[in-house]
């Protein structure tokens, strides 16, 4: 691997992170495409340079272009928009060293704090707001009412959702099965009022299409097992901001926003932050523990006991 070009070296670390570290394929395109820009940046900044002769130096130089890089639209890159950048290069160096390729150590490449962003979710009453927007009269809005009424019982992803097939939710144990992030399975439980609006919609369904939630735009070809009727997660995120703006809610919602809410409501019901974390299928405790700051009971019971103002 030493003798491979850069080229060469990095398809090698996007195969490994495909077969090895059974990454999603959002994931290698994203770090293919921070690759390339590295790559790009190398091949015109450093003729003639192999990986070997990177050095902080040059890691600096790296990160000013990638301060400085305006798109064609005028925009430049947010400040953790570039980390990203970075982290894959890190990543990569990592990979590059494991395979004895001798190269610049990333553990020496430190990436500069951002700013931390506050994370948003719905209290219950905003929630009880949101789910009760959609027209009920119609198919379309039972369907956008059991799609609510899923994300904030469930907590899944955007990607998670749209993929689903009806075949596949038990709405009789209120359980199914998904596939999340990094191929992780997980078991996702489904509120009783969810399931009963999952079954009023399916109820209203008269086609045999396997996704379990469908398009109704006009135009859209019908076929064997409704592929093309699938909504996408683009639809979904618009429809959460349709009723976001019919019910004047003062956050503007998303699907993450659902999710957050989902979490915070078990944390702060006394669920503990480990049945939480399988729950929404992360991988490391540390990712859940952004939850803990707004949901702390021991915390909050003792400035409701201790605080003056409370007296």
């Amino acid at each position: 691997m030493k003798d491979l070009s850069l080229v060469d070296q990095i398809q090698q670390f996007l195969e490994y992170l495909e077969i090895e570290k059974n990454c999603s394929k959002l994931t290698i395109r994203d770090y293919r495409h921070y690759l390339d820009v590295f790559l790009d940046w190398h091949s015109s900044t450093l003729p003639g340079k192999s990986i070997k002769d990177l050095d902080l130096s040059l890691i600096r130089k790296y990160r000013v272009f990638l301060a400085n890089h305006v798109d064609n639209k005028g925009r430049s890159r947010k400040r953790v928009t570039q980390n990203y950048y970075v982290i894959a290069l890190r990543s990569f160096l990592r990979f590059l060293i494991k395979n004895d390729v001798p190269t610049l150590e990333p553990s020496k490449i430190d990436l500069p704090k951002t700013e931390s962003r506050s994370l948003k979710f719905l209290e219950r009453d905003q929630v009880e707001m949101l789910v009760k927007m959609p027209d009920v009269s119609i198919e379309k809005g039972i369907r956008d009412r059991a799609i609510l009424e899923l994300l904030f019982s469930t907590g899944l992803r955007v990607s998670e959702l749209v993929s689903l097939d009806h075949a596949r939710v038990n709405l009789e144990r209120r359980e199914f099965g998904v596939i999340g992030k990094g191929q992780k399975s997980r078991i996702v439980f489904v509120s009783d009022r969810a399931a009963e609006w999952i079954g009023k919609y399916l109820q209203k369904r008269k086609d045999n299409f396997r996704p379990l939630f469908i398009r109704y735009s006009r135009g859209v070809q019908e076929d064997d097992n409704g592929a093309r009727m699938r909504l996408t997660a683009r639809s979904v995120e618009r429809i959460v901001k349709k009723y976001t703006r019919l019910a004047r809610l003062p956050v503007d919602a998303t699907v993450h926003t659902l999710r957050h809410s989902f979490a915070t409501d078990l944390l702060m019901n006394g669920a503990d932050l480990r049945s939480v974390q399988e729950m929404l299928g992360h991988k490391n405790i540390a990712t859940t523990q952004i939850y803990t700051h707004i949901t702390n009971k021991q915390l909050r019971d003792v400035h409701k006991a201790f605080h003056s103002g409370n007296k």
